[in-house]
């Protein structure tokens, strides 16, 4: 294989496995290298970066501040490469039997898994789907998109790369039948400001497009309950005098399971849009214009 930058090509196989496993043995069975041969290139890979990459820590490995910086950048660039290798100028759906990865919530994917696992079984049942939690605090870099074939979450968090709007959905109020505040079926603003709420946390401080409209409006909200992700809300709010403002979607998927009352709210429509995001990478990929295509197309028989 070619020389890139002093470095053999085949190197790169071995660093990533190297990074990813910490540990010689591991990685050369995972590629196929025998322990000597995994020795050696640990050896030329430490002499080309002027660096340890490994250090041992106890009975094992740990990446030194370099061999960090290095992984996420040799894993997308052996997924390009897998990629380059795979891609070819058609793409079959129905004969094809690649593996997709999709990042997403799990509110998108509680609404949009079924349909799209049942739209891609009729028309390419030999394709898996691989599903990936968006991170914690909400955050993508460009090898974060990038290690992924699309990214599916909401607008308004600046994710990088080329982006496509999916669906709508739009934020009601969820409350417990007996909820003593609840007359005829409504809520007040007062009421809103005065329930305590039970609310998700992502792992980051941005407010939700709710969050923002009650900010307009100079509402604060009592928050006793904070739960992660979307799909607990419901539950926690059961039985309970809480409040939560939560998309219309998933309340009406759960509200006659956990018996709850779905609220028009009383601050006005406020919408959350989700969005696929991609890298550039994947534009000239008909594969991955396919699963772009098949989203939509199930965002849109929603």
């Amino acid at each position: 294989m070619a020389d890139v930058g002093g470095i053999d090509l085949n190197l790169l196989v071995a660093l990533g496995a190297l990074l990813e496993d910490r540990n010689l043995t591991r990685a050369g069975v995972r590629i196929g290298m025998s322990q000597p041969a995994m020795s050696a290139a640990l050896a030329r890979l430490r002499k080309h970066f002027g660096d340890e990459l490994l250090e041992r820590e106890g009975r094992g490995y740990r990446l030194t501040e370099l061999g960090g910086q290095l992984l996420p950048t040799v894993q997308e660039a052996l997924r390009q490469m897998e990629a380059t290798m795979d891609r070819s100028p058609e793409f079959d759906p129905a004969d094809s039997d690649r593996e997709f990865s999709i990042a997403a919530s799990d509110y998108t994917v509680s609404i949009l898994a079924d349909p799209l696992l049942r739209r891609v079984k009729q028309a390419a049942p030999g394709i898996r789907l691989e599903l990936h939690p968006i991170p914690t605090d909400m955050s993508f870099s460009a090898h974060g998109i990038a290690k992924h074939d699309v990214v599916v979450g909401p607008l308004g968090y600046d994710f990088p790369g080329r982006r496509m709007e999916l669906f709508r959905d739009r934020f009601v109020c969820l409350v417990d039948p007996a909820n003593p505040r609840l007359r005829e079926g409504r809520l007040t603003l007062e009421d809103i400001s005065e329930l305590p709420h039970a609310v998700p946390t992502f792992g980051h401080e941005a407010p939700t497009p709710a969050d923002r409209q009650l900010d307009l409006l100079g509402i604060s909200r009592h928050v006793q309950v904070t739960v992660v992700g979307w799909l607990t809300v419901p539950f926690v709010v059961a039985g309970t005098g809480l409040l939560a403002i939560v998309p219309e979607r998933l309340a009406r998927r759960v509200a006659d399971t956990v018996r709850l009352v779905i609220v028009d709210p009383p601050f006005g429509r406020v919408d959350l849009v989700e969005t696929a995001f991609w890298h550039p990478s994947r534009a000239a990929d008909p594969a991955a214009r396919w699963l772009l295509r098949t989203l939509q197309e199930t965002a849109a028989a929603l």
